[in-house]
């Protein structure tokens, strides 16, 4: 199993001179976040006033970090060093909950040979 800080993240379909050697399938990482009551309120005293509401976006940011290294996990547990075509998604669930996930393909990549 490899370590987390060695799995690599790309969104691209292939990396510059590597090869895959091995393919483990489709691998996701999953986070649901609310924001406590008293952010909801401050937050929806900023929408009033209208622009970036930043008690929003640092939750999806820290979601959306969480769900890369869950990602990252799943593909260490299958002994991928890489994750290919990265891709997120997110949506609502309920009118406090947002869901994020990041998804991608692992692999086991190695140099290209000379």
């Amino acid at each position: 199993m490899s370590d987390i800080s060695d799995v690599m993240i790309v969104t691209t379909p292939t990396v510059e001179s590597m090869t895959i050697e091995q393919t483990f399938g489709t691998v996701w990482g999953l986070i649901v976040r609310s924001r406590g009551i008293g952010g909801n309120v401050v937050a929806g005293l900023r929408s009033l006033a209208g622009g970036e509401i930043k008690e929003y976006t640092q939750m999806l940011e820290q979601a959306r970090q969480h769900a890369v290294d869950r990602l990252k996990q799943n593909a260490a547990e299958l002994g991928a060093n890489a994750v290919l075509s990265v891709r997120f998604d997110s949506s609502e669930i309920g009118k406090t909950m947002s869901e994020v996930v990041a998804y991608g393909t692992a692999v086991r990549l190695v140099p290209n040979r000379l």
